[in-house]
């Protein structure tokens, strides 16, 4: 395919309710989304890059400006690209992952839209539907995080995380325990911990976790691998995974036995399948976290999720999770499962008239 131009749509969507993790509180997401537009088709991905970079180095001023400055030209000047051209075209500009990501799955979005071929069906799904977790910001009380919790049980999620920071913790969990029995259970830290802090995350061990996800930096492996030899939990890494290669690491120093695969973190869809068929071949379980994604992203991770080596349940929630109208059709729980979209492509459209409405900016990359 022969790029045309490239669109950098920025809107905002307010969430449905404060969204509290170790690193800060989210009230409405500034969401860059991009579309390509090529002779044959065009396609859309988001760029899951946060407002402040907190959860990485990536923030999505810098998202648009590192795409509009140096990335769309540079696959712009290409008189032939797909979706693996992307990724060796844009090889030289380090980092910017999410970016990156979301470049290469606007790309694959329209060449599979020419072709007609869903994006399950290309990455190797192997089911239509998914199991769905659903992930419990931090709360002001416990009252209200059993409130919080009860609810989305009752929607029908089969699995709940719970995020977790020094002080808000162990006491959380057990409420939890106590009030819902055996519900599958996991609790994310975002990296607020350290290796000090081993004794007090030991005392996590008796709730039977699913995982304890990042629990100390994103950039020590072989602290996580100490700390992994320290607990029962299983430890599971999310921001430390930047790549296959980081995940090899991980595996071979023991860091964890499970990985969160966000394909916006590991830049794009081709990097995390290449995560999912590391993981099998080495029996270490994988699952599809989610970044408060819109339903262009949404469907996507979805399809993701739906490949065989995804054995837990991810962070692949329902529209209503986050969002009192999504900018596509919303997606919604059936039975604790998401269906996996059949159309060509990501197998979603925006709504134009719910796009127009939450548009702040539109800026037209012409090639």
């Amino acid at each position: 395919m022969k790029i045309t131009g490239v669109e950098l749509r920025r809107i905002s969507m307010p969430l449905v309710a404060p969204f509290r993790t170790s690193f800060g509180t989210e009230q409405a997401r500034d969401v860059l989304l991009v579309r390509v537009v090529t002779p044959d088709a065009e396609g859309w991905a988001e760029c899951v890059a946060m407002e402040e970079p907190l959860y990485s180095p990536e923030y999505v001023d810098g998202a648009a400006d590192v795409m509009r400055r140096f990335m769309v030209p540079a696959l712009a000047a290409l008189h032939h690209v797909d979706a693996y051209g992307v990724g060796r075209t844009l090889e030289p500009f380090k980092g910017h992952r999410m970016a990156k990501a979301a470049l290469e799955t606007a790309v694959l979005d329209a060449q599979l839209r020419a072709s007609g071929e869903p994006f399950a069906r290309f990455l190797g799904a192997s089911r239509d539907a998914v199991p769905c977790g659903v992930s419990v910001g931090i709360m002001d009380s416990i009252p209200q995080l059993l409130d919080a919790v009860g609810g989305y049980l009752a929607e029908g999620y089969v699995r709940i995380k719970l995020k977790i920071e020094p002080g808000w913790d162990v006491e959380a969990v057990r409420a939890v325990r106590e009030r819902f029995g055996d519900i599958p259970l996991q609790v994310d830290a975002n990296a607020a911990y350290t290796l000090a802090d081993a004794a007090h995350l030991s005392r996590l061990d008796p709730f039977d976790l699913l995982l304890i996800e990042q629990p100390l930096g994103d950039d020590d492996l072989v602290q996580h691998a100490e700390l992994a030899r320290r607990l029962r939990t299983p430890l599971c890494l999310d921001e430390s995974i930047h790549s296959a290669a980081h995940a090899a690491a991980a595996i071979s120093l023991k860091a964890c036995s499970i990985v969160n695969i966000k394909p916006g973190r590991v830049g794009g869809y081709l990097e995390a399948r290449r995560i999912h068929d590391l993981c099998r071949a080495h029996g270490v379980a994988v699952w599809c976290g989610g970044m408060l994604e819109t339903g262009i992203g949404r469907a996507a991770n979805v399809a993701l999720a739906a490949l065989p080596g995804f054995t837990l349940p991810g962070d692949t929630s329902a529209s209503r999770r986050y969002y009192a109208r999504d900018v596509t059709a919303p997606f919604e729980l059936r039975d604790g499962h998401l269906a996996v979209p059949t159309g060509p492509g990501i197998g979603v459209d925006p709504d134009p008239a719910v796009l127009a409405e939450v548009t702040t900016s539109v800026e037209w990359l012409p090639a």
